[in-house]
């Protein structure tokens, strides 16, 4: 969008921070520069794109994406992964710190990822840096050079140049990160549970979720919150599968330590009782609990204890996934652990969400505006507010889809998904007031944590 030049975007549902009504939104060079009366500007104005009855959302803000880029851009890559991110309303992402190689653990690491997605992001990029041992050194460079906070593991990662911290390590980051006035996010499972745990490879998914129990979730989490109190620091439970935690941390919140969690679509759409024998495109870790476990997620998200449903997208070649359709062995226990589903979270989840009552501003709120202020990006992304980037989605909720993984934006055609008839369509995203046209050239750019380095613009 040229400076100056002024477009408006009208729709009868226009998804705001105080609800849902019809407006008009007028954007200038890139910025929400008024919220107007649906109708209001006159039909020789501005150029308009009239929605109808389409809704207007924000666009969709995700803090948990793994691009693998670089070192393993075979697996996806910054083109692949922002590609599919506006095609699903994702318009903002928060890269996670591996599996790249070499990880964010370094500024070097950190410049090498900047290298790799210069130029090539549909959407507007942002950087978590990684807490392992022997790195506490880096911790506050990488907090200087604009990383939105620092990723640790409890349990082994799966990957060998991303070691997780034992007790002594997770308090030396946590005290350090508590110095810094950063985020600590932290994938909590216990490995002296998961050591105990009965582990029996094949192709059965209730093997694979007996090696990976509840109790490895809690029993990490509480062991996280001890140490946050002890510290002081803001800390972060990414990808809670687990209701169990749910008492742990409500008790830390009435305690006063600083917490919040988020949970994943998968979890909230897919239930164990559901894959099938060799379906390995459902292997996550931690993983798919039964239903009854998921209908308890849902109640805990309407009752707002989770700051951000985001999707953990983290694929990997087919021949990883181990998946029979590809010649594999389906066996859980050897295939690799991750979900692709970056282009189709909103649907799968206002798909299930309508269906429980939800409305798109309960949508809005778990998937834009609770990862934006997670990231301490809300003074510019997540919502439809005056002074935020125009970043938009034209979201069709009653269309339908059935989905097949060919036609999807990432480099492998591998989801749980596949197959599944999902409601909603994402009819136009716009980023910073621009049509996103995978057919054209990118223009995201990317982002630095506030206060640590002057904002980027288009």
């Amino acid at each position: 969008m040229p400076l100056g030049e002024t477009v408006v975007i009208r729709s009868r549902r226009v998804v705001l921070p105080d609800g849902e009504r019809p407006a008009d939104v007028l954007v200038r060079d890139g910025r929400i520069a008024r919220i107007a009366a649906h109708g209001s500007v006159p039909a020789d104005g501005a150029p308009t794109a009239d929605l109808g009855g389409t809704a207007l959302l924000p666009g969709l803000v995700d803090t948990h994406v793994h691009a693998n880029e670089p070192g393993r851009t075979e697996w996806e890559g910054f083109a692949a992964v922002t590609r599919a991110a506006a095609a699903g309303g994702v318009t903002t992402l928060v890269d996670m710190p591996l599996n790249a190689v070499p990880p964010t653990t370094t500024t070097a690491g950190l410049a090498a990822k900047r290298k790799a997605a210069e130029g090539r992001a549909w959407v507007d990029l942002g950087f978590w840096g990684g807490a392992v041992p022997e790195n506490l050194a880096d911790l506050e460079p990488l907090h200087r050079a604009g990383v939105f906070g620092f990723k640790s593991f409890l349990a082994p990662s799966g990957v060998e140049e991303f070691p997780h911290l034992d007790a002594a390590g997770l308090e030396a980051a946590l005290a350090e990160q508590a110095r810094l006035g950063a985020l600590a996010v932290v994938h909590a499972e216990d490995p002296a549970v998961l050591a105990a745990a009965p582990w029996q490879p094949g192709v059965r998914y209730r093997d694979f979720l007996a090696s990976r129990p509840a109790a490895a979730e809690t029993a990490a989490v509480a062991r996280l919150l001890a140490a946050a109190r002890r510290t002081g620091a803001r800390v972060h439970v990414l990808h809670v599968s687990s209701a169990g935690v749910l008492p742990l941390l409500r008790r830390a919140r009435a305690e006063g330590v600083d917490v919040s969690a988020e949970t994943c679509p998968h979890y909230l759409t897919l239930g164990a009782e559901e894959v099938p024998d060799g379906g390995t495109a459902f292997k996550c870790c931690p993983p798919i609990r039964e239903e009854a476990n998921r209908e308890a997620l849902w109640a805990a998200l309407a009752a707002g204890e989770f700051a951000a449903v985001v999707s953990d997208h983290s694929p990997s070649t087919p021949d990883l996934k181990l998946l029979p359709a590809h010649g594999g062995s389906g066996d859980f226990a050897a295939a690799w652990g991750g979900i692709a589903s970056l282009q189709l979270g909103l649907r799968a989840v206002w798909t299930e969400a309508r269906r429980r009552g939800h409305t798109l501003a309960d949508v809005v709120r778990s998937m834009s505006a609770g990862p934006a202020r997670l990231a301490g990006l809300d003074g510019r992304k997540g919502a439809i507010a005056v002074g935020h980037d125009a970043d938009l989605v034209a979201f069709d909720p009653d269309g339908e889809f059935t989905v097949h993984a060919a036609e999807l934006h990432h480099r492998h055609p591998v989801t749980p998904y596949a197959g599944r008839t999902l409601t909603g369509a994402v009819r136009t995203t716009w980023l910073r007031g621009r049509v996103v046209d995978l057919a054209g050239e990118p223009f995201g750019v990317q982002l630095h944590r506030p206060g640590s380095a002057p904002a980027q613009c288009g």
